[in-house]
């Protein structure tokens, strides 16, 4: 079983699957979510097999390597991999994207293209995290969005088509850079090729290097969002349903972190080194600008959003700290806040579903009627404060420990940054915990309890929560759990990176260039 293609497989399953649900005779939509729900399951645990059995947590090279000739002339392939980088966001894809699934279970209005377009996004999601082909990439990063439009400007609030639009504008337009950037690379020199670890064996002039790294930062900022890229993510969170904000909070913002590191990174390193510091700035100001917008906000769903937003910033400062320690609690931010932001979200939706309002205002002393809402909304918001014990805490430790040890950085530049992010940090347990006592706690909103019909959580709801919070506990009380999937990875790529600032050379060990993008001979 070594060689079967585990990577295409996963990628095309839920894909293939989709295109046989207009034939599922279902008029309700009953049959049609639970032929969903299994194709997911099949494909997550497809994806935990390959992992299990095909992949090896020492090696930091592509692993589960599949590629086939498309355009021979042009040496375009289909061409995908796994490394540490990517293997435990395919992963994560796999998981909230089946919790996804089961949280769509009321969607009643046309289910069946409802759960076309979910499971058709399944495979792209995994896709752009496996594909190791710069325009295959390009490609599928770009027929990711339709399926999210679509969610958004059919399923979503009043304010739908607004915010789809703005969404498609945003995140296409960025994607012209990587288009752009793709092209760039691919025809640069002497030979034409579209294959990421050719292209990153390239030597670019500085110049084009600093271009090409401005571009795809754009192009990424947009989609992590970095401040000012970000304002169409709080407009699609506030028009979104319940399965559409896990995927888009899980999932697609983690998709910019990934690019950044496998490409702004990896394919750069001499304009990274010049960009760190403003990347540095970047992630700062995403703290501590979004915690205080979080903290104004009186829409529940727009309140969670900037939070994710906020807590994103935390990846930047990890991507431009020149550690081991930095990048590593970057990608371990990227895990947990795709299980914080899910749950938290899901939460939203479950609330809106028997409130029927997400204006704090509007709320208040519903805990009394819904306990097992109450403790779920308590244990997600613990998890996204940072709670010690909990995922979110350890990988905010790992981005602030590897800053703060960074001998990249001048010592009074690292001291600023702590301060100014440990302002975020102090920020978010204020405006959670104060957001659980308008909801939860206080005098019941009469007009609230009289008109509504406040049911505590049912099974399937308690379920999802429960799936996420144990990975969420896991990683918190045994971070390994996590980190020895990338480590050898991580390693790789700082060393590279810190091999290209003069003043570190003499502290990092000889990294070719394009190591970590290499696959092993077919």
């Amino acid at each position: 079983m070594t060689n079967f293609p585990w990577l295409t497989t996963v990628i095309l399953l839920p894909i293939v699957a989709s295109l046989l649900i207009p034939i599922i005779p279902d008029k309700d939509g009953k049959t049609v979510r639970w032929y969903a729900l299994i194709v997911g399951l099949i494909d997550f645990v497809l994806i935990v097999y390959a992992f299990y059995s095909g992949y090896d947590l020492g090696n930091p090279e592509l692993q589960l390597v599949e590629s086939y000739a498309w355009i021979p002339d042009l040496d375009l392939k289909w061409s995908v991999g796994a490394d540490g980088l990517s293997m435990p966001l395919i992963l994560l894809t796999g998981f909230i994207t089946t919790l996804a699934i089961m949280a769509a279970w009321p969607v009643t209005l046309k289910p069946k293209l409802f759960y076309f377009l979910m499971l058709a996004m399944y495979g792209g999601q995994i896709a752009v995290f496996a594909v190791q082909d710069m325009l295959l990439f390009f490609l599928v990063w770009e027929l990711e969005l339709v399926p999210v439009y679509l969610i958004l400007s059919i399923w979503g609030g009043k304010k739908r088509l607004y915010a789809a639009t703005k969404f498609i504008l945003y995140t296409a337009g960025g994607s012209l850079f990587i288009l752009v950037a793709a092209l760039t690379m691919a025809f640069y020199g002497d030979t034409v090729t579209f294959d990421m670890s050719a292209i990153a064996a390239k030597d670019y002039a500085f110049n084009l290097q600093l271009l090409l790294y401005a571009g795809l930062l754009i192009a990424y900022g947009v989609k992590l969002p970095i401040f000012p890229l970000h304002t169409w993510l709080p407009d699609a969170h506030g028009e979104a349903t319940a399965p559409a904000h896990m995927l888009l909070a899980g999932i697609l913002l983690k998709m910019g972190g990934y690019a950044l590191i496998r490409m702004n990174l990896g394919m750069l390193p001499d304009a990274h080194v010049f960009f760190a510091p403003i990347l540095v700035i970047l992630g700062v100001v995403n703290i501590v600008y979004a915690a205080l917008t979080s903290f104004a906000q009186r829409n529940l769903k727009r309140k969670i959003a900037y939070s994710s937003i906020s807590h994103m910033g935390f990846v930047l400062i990890g991507l431009g700290s020149f550690t081991n320690l930095g990048l590593s609690g970057a990608v371990l931010q990227m895990i947990s806040h795709g299980l914080i932001g899910a749950s938290l979200f899901f939460m939203v939706g479950a609330t809106y579903d028997r409130t029927h309002t997400l204006m704090l205002d509007e709320m208040g002393g519903v805990g009394k009627q819904m306990k097992k809402i109450f403790a779920m909304w308590t244990s997600c918001s613990l998890a996204s404060l940072a709670l010690p014990g909990m995922s979110g805490f350890v990988a905010e430790l790992m981005v602030f420990v590897g800053f703060a040890t960074s001998d990249a950085f001048n010592p009074i530049f690292k001291v600023v940054v702590v301060l100014l992010a440990a302002v975020g940090v102090i920020l978010t347990p204020i405006y959670l915990l104060s957001m659980l006592r308008e909801i939860f706690y206080g005098q019941e909103n009469k007009e609230l309890v009289e008109h509504e019909v406040l049911v505590d959580a049912e099974p399937r709801e308690v379920f999802i929560i429960a799936s996420l919070l144990v990975p969420i506990i896991g990683i918190g009380l045994y971070p390994k759990v996590a980190t020895q999937i990338y480590d050898a990875t991580v390693t790789q790529i700082t060393s590279m990176i810190r091999s290209h600032v003069p003043a570190l050379t003499a502290t990092a060990p000889e990294v070719e260039k394009v190591a970590f993008l290499k696959a092993p001979d077919l």
